[in-house]
């Protein structure tokens, strides 16, 4: 059964609003509640479906690595929404509807209307980290030319953001981040509730995502497996054997790219003839809002 609000924590990660908490729980336990959990849960899940197969249409065969062109900034935050509704919304399945459960809406277009308000303020926060990202690597591209090159600081910047984000699946933050991201906001206000939602599972996934940029961050198969640490963590009854998962992942794939990346399973080694088939790809027939031809200097040297 998919715990809706959070496995019971320790003094060590237990956070405040234990009555928000209990009240929740009483409302899991009506045969209403579980009748709203089944049909948010089934659309929860239909529209990250659709959005898996959008992502699939958009990224297919663009999978340069992690030196990998990122597009216009329209094509890109464009792309990102999508991919991040396609890996967030089923995690955020139990608590989008155990929010609707201490509602006051009674006639469904209100659930409706408040689902879809949590969702959009949820997703809000990770577009804008988005779009902060892409500027940080757009800058660092322009700046630092070829510096980050693949067989530069390229690679070795990867294996740090990999290693960086494996160490903080065992830390204490990581632990209070994923307790606070497992349970719902005290706040009725759908907009308040979305926000704090997802700055919550920002604070808790946010070095995940960098690694998926070390990994590329137009590969599917890395989008997937990302996706399912995340939910292994946050769907789970209990949080901890989907953190230590995660952890040996992050921290394998670091010393996988640091002793032989050819070997490491999915990845596109950057000048690799798979990157440059992918980046063959990325031109105005492939939407990507402007053409390879017109990278900057920077974004060249960076392959």
């Amino acid at each position: 059964r998919v715990w809706p609000l959070g496995s019971p924590t320790t003094s060590a990660t237990r956070v405040p609003d234990v009555q928000a908490r209990d009240a929740t729980l009483a409302a899991a336990s009506s045969p209403t509640f579980a009748r709203r959990s089944l049909v948010g849960f089934a659309a929860l899940t239909s529209l990250a479906g659709a959005c898996w197969a959008i992502s699939a249409s958009r990224m297919g065969g663009m999978d340069a690595g992690p030196a990998g062109y990122l597009g216009a900034v329209g094509w890109f935050m464009a792309t990102w929404i999508v991919m991040m509704a396609a890996m967030m919304l089923p995690t955020i399945a139990p608590i989008a509807v155990a929010a609707d459960g201490r509602g006051r809406e009674r006639a469904v277009v209100g659930r409706i209307v408040r689902g879809t308000t949590f969702v959009c303020a949820y997703l809000v926060v990770w577009a804008v980290a988005g779009l902060l990202v892409y500027e940080l690597i757009s800058a660092v591209r322009s700046v630092a030319g070829g510096a980050f090159a693949w067989d530069r600081a390229g690679r070795w910047a990867a294996i740090v953001v990999l290693a960086a984000a494996g160490a903080y699946q065992l830390s204490r933050r990581k632990r209070r981040a994923l307790a606070r991201c497992r349970r719902r906001s005290p706040s009725d206000a759908a907009v308040q509730a979305g926000l704090t939602a997802g700055v919550d599972c920002l604070r808790s996934s946010w070095l995940m995502m960098a690694a998926l940029f070390a990994l590329g961050v137009m590969s599917l198969w890395w989008m997937g497996v990302v996706a399912l640490l995340i939910a292994a963590e946050r769907l789970a009854r209990r949080s901890a054997p989907g953190r230590l998962v995660g952890a040996g992942v992050f921290l394998a794939l670091a010393a996988g790219v640091a002793i032989s990346p050819a070997t490491v399973p999915g990845l596109t080694v950057p000048g690799s003839h798979a990157a440059k088939k992918a980046m063959m790809r990325m031109s105005p027939g492939a939407g990507m809002g402007e053409d390879a031809a017109t990278m900057s200097n920077g974004e060249r040297s960076m392959r």
